[in-house]
């Protein structure tokens, strides 16, 4: 029963060892790179292509969780192209959006 317990607190210490590995930085880079085509995702962005929402947007949006942007990210979408990021570069972007919230 004690290996049991261990490993269901290993299990949910997990999450926690991973979001200290997140890049919210190289998040924003990535961003500017590759979503800005479409999306505002920074204050500074010279312009607004006003295709899909802005990255404050999706942000401040009530339903915005880590884990509701790691389903969307990763789950193809019509309006979006067909973007495959790494599992880092996923951990990054989600990391800088919720950067955003209510800025």
């Amino acid at each position: 029963m004690r290996r049991l317990g261990w490993l269901v607190g290993a299990a949910l210490a997990l999450p926690a060892d991973q979001a200290g590995a997140q890049d919210p930085a190289a998040g924003a880079r990535l961003a500017r790179e590759v979503c800005a085509v479409c999306h505002v995702v920074a204050a500074d962005q010279p312009s607004d292509p006003g295709v899909g929402p802005s990255f404050f947007e999706v942000a401040d949006h009530p339903a915005t969780t880590e884990l509701s942007l790691r389903a969307f990210l990763q789950t193809p979408h019509a309006t979006m192209p067909d973007l495959i990021l790494t599992p880092e570069e996923t951990d990054d972007v989600i990391a800088y959006i919720l950067t955003l919230k209510d800025e």
